[in-house]
């Protein structure tokens, strides 16, 4: 007796933004993040309370300078580096808006100026060692790192360059110091800020 489908099993390894547009969300996981490495699919539970408030309050603090720099400062999309590889960032630095409404919903990296990830305990390894290298290889000149530990009402920022292929460490700061950069966009401000 033939078994039921179960589109996170039988298409392993298959997934690309066609596939993604069918069958996701999830009925089961509507509310997850969908993340895609050449066919293979990464489920991750929404971000925790505490990232989620960083992730607006950062977006509130950039904004300004990166919009007079010409920049557009997005939450979390589709970025795509190719039908069968994208990541959903959770704070995007555009430099250009999407043409049609195809990249609206699959915004292409190359419009991509700066990838911001709040590290979260549950994918460690994907926002720490697997975002950074997919986004260095899709040219994305910029990523940033944002890690919150709240009971200990700590936050660290790393920001970084991408250099020959690697991205280089240009500013970092932790609670109670300032993060001061001048590119892609000035910024000036306390990591602390992004705590509730």
């Amino acid at each position: 007796m033939p078994t039921a489908f179960d589109p996170l099993v039988d298409l392993d390894g298959l997934w690309n933004t066609q596939l993604a547009e069918r069958f996701l969300p999830l009925p089961e996981l509507p509310h997850a993040k969908y993340e895609c490495v050449d066919g293979r699919l990464f489920v991750s539970p929404t971000e925790s309370g505490t990232n989620s408030y960083g992730e607006h309050e950062l977006s509130h603090l950039i904004r300004d300078t990166a919009r007079a720099a010409g920049l557009f400062v997005y939450g979390s999309v589709n970025l795509k580096f190719n039908p069968d590889r994208w990541i959903q960032p959770d704070v995007t630095i555009l430099h250009e808006l999407p043409e049609t409404d195809e990249e609206d919903i699959w915004i292409p990296a190359r419009l991509c100026t700066m990838v911001v990830e709040f590290v979260s305990p549950r994918s460690q390894k994907q926002d720490r060692i697997n975002k950074p290298e997919i986004c260095a290889r899709g040219g994305i000149p910029y990523f940033m790192r944002v890690e919150i530990v709240r009971r200990l009402r700590h936050a660290k920022i790393e920001l970084s360059v991408l250099e020959h292929g690697q991205y280089e460490l240009i500013a970092e700061a932790i609670s109670g110091q300032m993060l001061n950069a001048r590119e892609p966009f000035p910024m000036s401000f306390d990591p602390r800020q992004l705590l509730p």
